[in-house]
């Protein structure tokens, strides 16, 4: 038993965000059906990484990672029988929720907005993830996960002072309004257990991002204080940064925060001579020193691999971390034994890697049950098996242009 077990989501969401959110539910249990469409491919279906580096529609990592456990088909949702097919979905197999992730305006030009689709499915949960929400002046903004970072103030604080700001690596508010998704989908089931009612769930990424600039936000409107690039450093510690270490491109992270947590440090480096000097033994003066500071405890992590000096660290109670590559995260000991890099058989891709669960469930254990569809790969399943539509009736709606079946 699963804890979606038996919740069923009719799934129009692309890129990041709708997807992450509703494989949450589809790892959990949850029968989610893709809808995608060869006319128009979602953009990550043809971005890198590709497996084994050959390019193709069903090759991307990207799309495969967060798409497990689906099912998929397409549908030319321009086309008016593509239309109806939705439709259909929703009066013969009830979906619980449907999930869409296009620009505002889109479903209500299909008349499949919220609206339209609770006329057919009263007590649907109808869940919509956008930039700046279907709501307000700024509906109609395009966009993605880069730019509301941008938008949202992460870029302004990224970066070091005396260079002009860096963006954070990736669609970075994508990789935090999926979360927000799934939990808010779970909520509205929960509600309509109790109540037997739907809802319209209206999802802005700007505003799932600006949760994780809360004390900043707050010191500006309290104190007119107001957050600046500071490239590894932190107010309130000192040494704050990441230091290299031995070997090719290795580094590690080191943050002392309190007095108790200084002169463990400076033991843990056997009190060399420029610990005792009145420009490090108090904190207020380690931050005035700070690039001279720096520079001493680089000269000391240098002769130590990564993984020494994390250890010596967190060894006296200070915390340090390695900054692991790719491949150290692949070959991390504590990620190896939770299981959490789960092998699936990809139709096209062959066995490939999927990132697995971040949490684990006593009863209602959560499992990756199968890897991400390629285009349109279980049309025939689930045109039959849900929708009860015979062979002649696939056929004459692939003839017809509704589903679709190549890219044109």
């Amino acid at each position: 038993m699963q804890i979606f077990e038996g919740i069923k989501v009719l799934d129009f969401t692309w890129v990041g965000v709708g997807p992450i959110a509703t494989k949450s539910l589809a790892d959990h249990g949850a029968t989610v059906v893709r809808v995608e469409s060869h006319t128009k491919p979602e953009i990550i279906r043809v971005a890198p990484p590709f497996k084994d580096g050959i390019p193709g529609i069903d090759r991307s990592g990207f799309t495969a990672n967060y798409n497990s456990s689906k099912y998929g088909i397409s549908l030319n949702l321009n086309h008016p029988r593509g239309r109806e097919i939705v439709r259909r979905f929703l009066v013969e197999w009830k979906p619980d929720i449907m999930a869409e992730s296009f620009a505002p305006g889109t479903m209500e030009g299909w008349e499949l907005d919220y609206q339209h689709v609770k006329e057919l499915r009263p007590d649907i949960i109808y869940f919509s993830a956008s930039m700046q929400g279907h709501f307000g002046p700024n509906r109609g903004y395009v966009g993605f996960g880069v730019h509301m970072a941008t938008l949202g103030g992460f870029t302004h604080i990224t970066g070091w002072p005396d260079r002009l700001p860096a963006m954070p690596y990736g669609a970075y508010t994508d990789f935090i309004a999926c979360f927000y998704g799934a939990i808010v989908l779970a909520a509205a089931l929960d509600y309509r257990r109790k109540t037997g009612k739907g809802q319209y769930l209206d999802l802005s990424q700007l505003e799932c991002g600006i949760q994780f600039l809360v004390p900043p936000l707050l010191d500006y409107v309290a104190n007119g204080r107001e957050l600046c690039r500071m490239g590894n450093r932190d107010p309130h510690a000192a040494p704050h940064g990441v230091y290299p270490c031995k070997g090719e491109d290795r580094w590690c992270c080191i943050a002392v925060s309190t007095e108790e947590e200084w002169q463990a440090f400076c033991n843990v480096l056997g009190c060399p001579e420029w610990t005792k000097d009145p420009k490090f033994t108090t904190f207020l003066a380690r931050k005035e020193n700070e690039d001279e500071l720096d520079r001493l405890v680089a000269e000391w992590t240098q002769d130590f691999t990564a993984e020494e000096v994390m250890t010596l660290m967190q060894a006296n109670g200070i915390p340090a971390g390695v900054v692991e590559t790719p491949e150290d995260l692949y070959n991390d000991p504590q990620i190896e034994h939770r299981g959490f890099f789960t092998l699936l058989n990809h139709s096209e891709m062959g066995p490939h890697h999927y990132d697995g669960l971040s949490f684990h469930l006593s009863k209602t254990p959560g499992k990756l049950r199968m890897p991400a569809p390629c285009l349109g790969e279980h049309n025939e399943y689930v045109y039959k098996e849900f929708l009860g539509l015979s062979d002649e009736e696939i056929a004459d709606l692939i003839a017809d242009g509704a589903i679709t079946t190549y890219a044109i």
